[in-house]
């Protein structure tokens, strides 16, 4: 990180580490502890001014204030659905937009968060994907998420994260790690538990095995067919890295001993639902500690998809568990506002 940062363009705080911020501050001849009283006043008392930080000396608020915000997302709409999820639309600095999903649960809240505009993955069910591929968020933005609702929620407390909204998280790997390990830090971040983090991913190899070494977080896999021709008409990264890689590089991903990797499986009728589909999830998901969560296929409007019907989905699930698999069929909230999985898409424009 270079330190020689110009006023006249103030960064985010919230888009360096605490590692770089006391670097930052060691070169501007301040001691670097004093990153985390900084950190500590952003993230666990949510102070928006650096004047409030009221245990640093003037000079040295001042200084920060010349070089740094301390930004909030703007907050362009928010629906709710008749289950109680909330859908945030918020508007970046850049006029970009991403959405947020806050959904509860019995006695928490559950925050889905993005961590790209749009999506370059291209997978054939999701809404997102039809936008395309806009940028990568900073690491800042996507923490911004979490400080902005959980500022708001009341006294219900916001216990889990799930990096499941818009975009690829392992395709904007080293913002994603970083906001991840802000949202994690005990001491002077969000103070999330590591159990309470979940990243999806559509299943970048390098990235996937990488992750593991980098932080702790839960892992869930977006797997949706049990043969390489199927995945890569749904999923065209499968292309790149088939079933075969995929699932060696699961069997290698470092797993708690009583944790396992949850298996995202969208049924999608006439395309990945049948009994055969079934029977060849339990065989490839043999050698992996695995659970399963199916999600029936939230139909949009333009999706040539179907959603299969009860007693298919049931089929599916029962197979599952005569093969000793943990298999939740989850139906997915907030679809009548279009926040269940796969149909974020920040459509600001027909607000």
């Amino acid at each position: 990180m270079k330190t020689g940062m110009s006023t006249s363009t103030p960064m985010d705080i919230k888009n360096l580490s605490k590692e770089q911020l006391g670097a930052w501050l060691e070169a501007n001849g301040i001691k670097p502890y004093r990153a985390g009283q900084i950190f500590k006043w952003v993230f666990s008392h949510q102070i928006d001014q650096f004047n409030s930080m009221t245990d640093l000396g003037q000079e040295l608020r001042e200084k920060l204030a010349a070089h740094f915000v301390i930004s909030r997302l703007q907050t362009e709409r928010i629906e709710t659905s008749r289950d109680g999820s909330q859908k945030y639309l918020f508007r970046l600095a850049d006029g970009n937009h991403v959405e947020t999903v806050l959904i509860p649960e019995k006695n928490h809240f559950t925050l889905c968060i993005s961590s790209q505009v749009g999506c370059a993955m291209g997978c054939r069910f999701c809404l997102t994907a039809r936008g395309g591929f806009v940028r990568n968020l900073t690491a800042g933005e996507i923490v911004s998420q979490v400080r902005d609702i959980k500022k708001h929620v009341g006294t219900q407390p916001l216990s889990n994260i799930v990096l499941m909204g818009m975009g690829e998280p392992l395709a904007n790997y080293p913002n994603v790690v970083q906001a991840v390990r802000i949202l994690t830090d005990r001491d002077f971040g969000l103070e999330f538990s590591t159990r309470k983090v979940t990243l999806s991913t559509a299943g970048l190899v390098p990235e996937l095995l990488q992750l593991g070494k980098d932080v702790t977080v839960n892992l869930a896999v977006s797997l949706n067919a049990t043969d390489n021709v199927t995945r890569s008409r749904l999923m065209p990264i499968n292309k790149k890295y088939p079933l075969e890689n995929l699932l060696e590089a699961c069997r290698q991903y470092p797993i708690a001993p009583r944790k396992r990797i949850t298996f995202e499986y969208i049924l999608i009728q006439g395309i990945n639902d049948s009994p055969e589909d079934a029977l060849r999830l339990t065989k490839l998901l043999r050698p992996i500690k695995a659970k399963i969560n199916l999600i029936p296929f939230n139909e949009h409007p333009g999706s040539l998809f179907r959603r299969p019907d009860e007693k298919t989905i049931l089929k599916f699930q029962d197979i599952l568990v005569q093969h000793h698999y943990t298999a939740m069929v989850r139906n997915s909230k907030g679809q009548d506002i279009s926040a269940a999985c796969g149909q974020l898409r920040a459509t600001h424009e027909i607000a």
